[in-house]
C-alpha cells in the first residue's frame, strides 16, 4: 500500500494520478504504516516504518539540511530531466542538488542531480526528487504541453519513475495496467467528418482550394520528390471530373464514409459529425473565421449516418460552440441524438477549440466523453499521456486524448512530413503504447483517402502496424467504456506477499469489451541502483518481474 502526503490543493491531481497508475494507495492515516510513503507537502517526513520514502519538492525540505545537500531552485520555467532512458520536461518550479554520487535523474543543461537516493538505513530507502509531482500532473491535465514537447509522454514517464523506484526497491505491489486482456494496447480509430461531399462546394473557398492542391500543389510535390506520378495523375483526373460531379453525371469522390468500412475491415470506428450548416461559431469572444463554417449539417447525411450505425460504427458530435457554451452544447448534442437515437454522445470540437473550462461546460451539457485534447500542428501527447483521463475540472466526463491526426502530419504549415518521416513518428507513438499500454487515438478525416490528399495507403499501413503489434482496434466509445471499467475497479485488500486479490469491477459496459488483469510485482532482494533503471527495459514490467492475472468482472 502506498501512503500519500500532499497539500489539500493537490488532492484532485493525486486522485487522478493514481487512476492512471492503478495501484493501491490512500492519503496517509497517522496510525497506519505503509510499504511506500510519498511526501509532497514540503514538510518533515513523519516517523514512518515505510521501506521506501519518496520526497517530491522543488523547495528546501528538512532532509536537505540533514544531509547537508545544497539545493538550487528554479522558479516556474522549463527544465528537461534525463534518466532511466527518458527525457522528461518540467513546467513548474524545480530544483537540482549539489550531489556527487550517482543520480536517478539529472538536469539536461547543468547535469546536476534532480533525483537521487538521499539515504538508506535501518531497512528503509529515502529518495529525494526535485520537483512537485502533483503540480506537474495538474499542469499536464489542464494546460497541456507546448508543441515543442509533443513527442514526450511526460505524465506516463512520471508514472514510470515512481513504478521503477518501487520495483527496484524490491517491494511487492500490484497494479491494473492500461492494457486490455489479450492485447498490448488500444488503437482508437476516429474520423472528423468535415467535407462529406464536394458537390456541396461550388465556386467557394473549399472548391478553389481543392483545385489548387490537386493541380498545382500536386505537380510541385512531384518535382520535389514528395509525391508520385500516379498521385499527380489521380488528382488531375479528379479535377477534370469536377464539372460532371456538379451535373450529377459522376460519382462524388469526397463521399468516402463507406470506404472506411472497407479499409478497416472488422474494426469499428467513430465518426464525428457537424450538427449545423453554415455556422462558424465563436473563438472566445470573437467570431471564428468564416471558413470554419461547414457546408453540410448532420441532417444532410442522416441516411449515411444510420448506415454506419447499422454496421456497428459510432456517431459522435463534431462540435461548434459546445466547448464554451452549455446551452449551445445541449442543442448540438440533441441534434446528434435525434438523428442517431442514442443518448450517450461523445464529442470532438471542430478545429480542436478547447480551454480550461470546456470539460465542465461539456459535462453540464450531458456529454459522455470528449476527444479534443491534441494538437493541430503536431502529433503526440498534449496531456502527456496515452491514457484516457478525467479532467480535474470534471466529475464524470472523461477525456480521450488525440495523438495522431493526418493533417498535422502532412499539411504544409504544420509538420509537412514525407510518408517515411511520418511513418517514423507514428511508429514511435505505437512503440510507446506497446511498452506501457494505453491508447493511440487516430483521427483520419473523412476526405483524407480521396483526391487531393490520397492518404489512404498510409492509413492502411498504420492499421496493419497496430494490428501486428497487438492492438485492440476500437472506436472512441468502446475505448472510453473500457477505461471507465478500469477506473471502477477497486482493490479490496492487498497482502504483503503481493498475491492477486479480488476486487469489484463494473460490468455495465457489455460483453464486447476485453477484460482487465492484475500485474503482480513479486517481492525480491533487488537494491535501488541508479544504473539499472531504464525506461526501455524496466518501465514496463516484464514477465520475469511480474505475473499477470485475469480480473473477473462483477
Amino acid at each position: 500500500m502506498i501512503g500519500v502526503i500532499a497539500n489539500s490543493s493537490q488532492h484532485n491531481a493525486v486522485r487522478e494520478f493514481f487512476e492512471l497508475f492503478k495501484t493501491p494507495w490512500e492519503f496517509c492515516c497517522g496510525d497506519r504504516d505503509y510499504e511506500v510513503l510519498i511526501c509532497a507537502d514540503d514538510g518533515a517526513v513523519p516517523n514512518s516504518l515505510a521501506k521506501l520514502i519518496v520526497i517530491y519538492s522543488s523547495h528546501k525540505v528538512p532532509i536537505d539540511s540533514l544531509d547537508m545537500i545544497q539545493i538550487n531552485t528554479k522558479l516556474r520555467g522549463n527544465r528537461i530531466l534525463l534518466g532511466q532512458g527518458m527525457r522528461i520536461p518540467l513546467y513548474g518550479d524545480s530544483a537540482t542538488f549539489a550531489y556527487d554520487g550517482a543520480c536517478i535523474l539529472q538536469d539536461e543543461e547543468s547535469r546536476q542531480a534532480a533525483a537521487y537516493v538521499a539515504s538508506a538505513a535501518h531497512g528503509r530507502t529515502v529518495v529525494r526528487i526535485g520537483y512537485d509531482l502533483f503540480d506537474e500532473v495538474a499542469v499536464l491535465l489542464t494546460e497541456g504541453q507546448p508543441c515543442a514537447n509533443a513527442s514526450i509522454p511526460s505524465l506516463d514517464f512520471h508514472i514510470s519513475v515512481l513504478r521503477n523506484l518501487i520495483v527496484r526497491s524490491g517491494l511487492p505491489f500490484v497494479e491494473i495496467p492500461p492494457v486490455p486482456n489479450g492485447y498490448r494496447f488500444i488503437a482508437c480509430l476516429t474520423h472528423d467528418v468535415d467535407h462529406p461531399s464536394i458537390r456541396l462546394h461550388m465556386l467557394d473557398r473549399t472548391m478553389f482550394g481543392f483545385l489548387y492542391r490537386a493541380v498545382i500543389a500536386s505537380f510541385l510535390a512531384v518535382l520535389r520528390g514528395r509525391a508520385s506520378l500516379r498521385t499527380l495523375l489521380t488528382n488531375w483526373a479528379a479535377a477534370l471530373k469536377l464539372p460532371f460531379i456538379y451535373l450529377g453525371l459522376a460519382e462524388d469522390f469526397w463521399n468516402q464514409l463507406d470506404a472506411y468500412t472497407r479499409l478497416e475491415g472488422r474494426a469499428r470506428s467513430s465518426f464525428f459529425v457537424i450538427p449545423f450548416k453554415g455556422r462558424p461559431g465563436t473563438n472566445g469572444e470573437k467570431s471564428a473565421p468564416a471558413q470554419r463554417a461547414s457546408g453540410y449539417s448532420a441532417n444532410n447525411i442522416a441516411s449515411e449516418v444510420r448506415q454506419l450505425q447499422s454496421e456497428g460504427h459510432e456517431i459522435g458530435l463534431h462540435g461548434i460552440d459546445a466547448w464554451h457554451d452549455s446551452s449551445k452544447a445541449r442543442a448540438e448534442v440533441e441534434e446528434i441524438r435525434q438523428i442517431t437515437g442514442t443518448r450517450e454522445v461523445g464529442v470532438r470540437m471542430h478545429w480542436l477549440y478547447f480551454d480550461k473550462q470546456s470539460p465542465a461546460v461539456l459535462e453540464a451539457a450531458g456529454v459522455d466523453y470528449d476527444s479534443t485534447v491534441g494538437y493541430n500542428e503536431a502529433v503526440g501527447y498534449r496531456a502527456g499521456t496515452a491514457q484516457v483521463y478525467k479532467p480535474l475540472e470534471a466529475t464524470k466526463l472523461l477525456e480521450l486524448p488525440l495523438h495522431i491526426m493526418d493533417t498535422a502530419l502532412f499539411f504544409p504549415g504544420r509538420q509537412n512530413l514525407s510518408r517515411a518521416e511520418a511513418g517514423k513518428l507514428v511508429n514511435a507513438i505505437i512503440e510507446h503504447a506497446v511498452l506501457l499500454g494505453g491508447v493511440v487515438t487516430v483521427n483520419w478525416h473523412d476526405r483524407s483517402i480521396a483526391p487531393e490528399r490520397l492518404w489512404g495507403d498510409f492509413y492502411s499501413t498504420l492499421l496493419e502496424e497496430c494490428d501486428k503489434k497487438g492492438a485492440w482496434l476500437a472506436n472512441a466509445g468502446e475505448t472510453v467504456r473500457w477505461f471507465r471499467e478500469r477506473r471502477a475497479a477497486r482493490f479490496d485488500e492487498v497482502d504483503s506477499g503481493a498475491s492477486a486479490q479480488p476486487f469489484n469491477a463494473s460490468d455495465d459496459a457489455g460483453k464486447r469489451l476485453p477484460g482487465l488483469f492484475l500485474r503482480v510485482h513479486s517481492a525480491g532482494d533487488q537494491s535501488l541502483r541508479t544504473d539499472d533503471m531504464s525506461y526501455s527495459s524496466n518501465a514496463a514490467c516484464t514477465q520475469s518481474e511480474a505475473a499477470d492475472t485475469m480480473v473477473q468482472r462483477g
